[in-house]
């Protein structure tokens, strides 16, 4: 073995608590004032107060920004900052979905940009992250992805990954059905990405492994049946442990080809990462050629978790992909993006623009694959 590099590491930086009613842990926060990044929804179900009131509980005032949005973009983030410099607050807290917890992340993010361009000292708060849907992960990631001119942007910095989370299922549980499939395949996705990514390590493959087990067997039961709290708890925490693996091995095409589809048409990043699966899963697996040797054996192995039928590599990856698809059609996901309504005129109109963003993303250098320009428009054409 060789002299271990700064690549052989491993970082788990969130505290996770977790359980239903775990967001009573806000009780015993030490600090004094507290900034929440939130979005309307979360203020009319009651959860954004239940946090303002434990906190006081602590001795923490609060200082509110409602003012998130779908795919959060600068200037969001430059209204947010404005507001939190303003607050002096030793406590930042998203509650929401990713894309709450995004905006927090860039408000972090740029407060720490501008005192360094200001010669200013940063004490960076107390972050504490709350998601209301089980998808995104980001509340132990050290991603954000950010809208700037209609682009998806992913900022990846340590720096602005949460100090704390917190998985209280209760906060999820009036997520639509739709958004459930969306957010769980997002899951998935996070969680096969790591395992195939050429920074995967057995620490990762751990959490990536009982992740995948989980969402095979609690999403659809979740899907159908809203008020289970055990599968309800298990996506949740599915979403957190996949979070965990790809923040240590990035990601790969899926999310690339997402991030330049979903912002482009204005489609859910889950459903966007949903429509993509089976393709790139295809293409990284190279089953008709010597390319994918790498990925074809990982997904046999994920078939073998699943006891799939695998005995051989290329029936293992096979049976593996025909899973996704059932378990994909069970939750009314789109087979083609054509289903959405996308014009194709239109769509073959953006395939260009589409292939040279997602191969300059910052999830494209850790697929197993490394795909040239055309390679993506081909994915994307027989995605249509």
């Amino acid at each position: 073995m060789g002299v271990p590099t700064i690549e052989d590491q491993f970082i788990l930086k969130t505290k996770v608590y977790f359980n239903r009613d775990s967001l009573k842990f806000l009780k015993q926060v030490k600090g004094s004032r507290a900034f929440i990044v939130s979005d309307s929804i979360m203020e009319s179900l009651g959860y954004l107060q239940q946090v303002v009131d434990y906190l006081h509980d602590a001795g923490i005032s609060s200082h509110i920004f409602t003012g998130v949005r779908p795919d959060p973009d600068v200037s969001l983030i430059a209204d947010g900052l404005k507001l939190y410099r303003e607050s002096g607050a030793d406590v930042l807290v998203a509650i929401g979905g990713g894309s709450a917890i995004d905006s927090a992340k860039g408000i972090l993010y740029f407060a720490w940009q501008f005192a360094a361009v200001e010669g200013a000292e940063i004490n960076k708060p107390l972050f504490i992250a709350i998601p209301s849907t089980s998808g995104t992960g980001s509340e132990v990631t050290d991603f954000s992805v950010i809208t700037s001119n209609g682009e998806k942007i992913v900022v990846i910095d340590e720096f602005i990954a949460p100090d704390i989370a917190i998985l209280d299922s209760t906060c999820i549980q009036h997520v639509p059905q739709h958004v459930v499939a969306d957010t769980g395949i997002d899951v998935l996705v996070h969680a096969i990405e790591a395992y195939v990514s050429t920074k995967a390590t057995h620490f990762s493959d751990a959490l990536a492994e009982k992740a995948i087990k989980l969402i095979f067997e609690n999403l659809e039961t979740l899907y159908k049946d809203p008020k289970n709290d055990f599968a309800r708890d298990c996506v949740l925490n599915a979403s957190c442990l996949a979070g965990m693996a790809f923040t240590n091995t990035g990601l790969g095409i899926n999310h690339s080809l997402a991030h330049a589809f979903g912002g482009t048409f204005h489609i859910s990043h889950g459903r966007s990462n949903a429509l993509l699966l089976n393709q790139v899963m295809e293409y990284n697996a190279d089953l008709n050629g010597p390319l994918g040797e790498y990925a074809a054996s990982r997904y046999a192995k994920l078939a073998v978790i699943l006891q799939l039928p695998a005995r051989t590599k290329r029936e293992g990856a096979v049976n593996f992909m025909q899973a996704i698809k059932r378990l994909k059609k069970s939750l009314g996901i789109e087979d083609k993006i054509r289903y959405l309504g996308i014009d194709q005129t239109e769509f073959a109109n953006a395939l260009e623009h589409l292939a040279e963003t997602a191969l300059l993303d910052r999830c494209t250098p850790t697929n197993p694959r490394q795909p040239a320009k055309e390679d993506l428009k081909v994915i994307f054409e027989k995605c249509y």
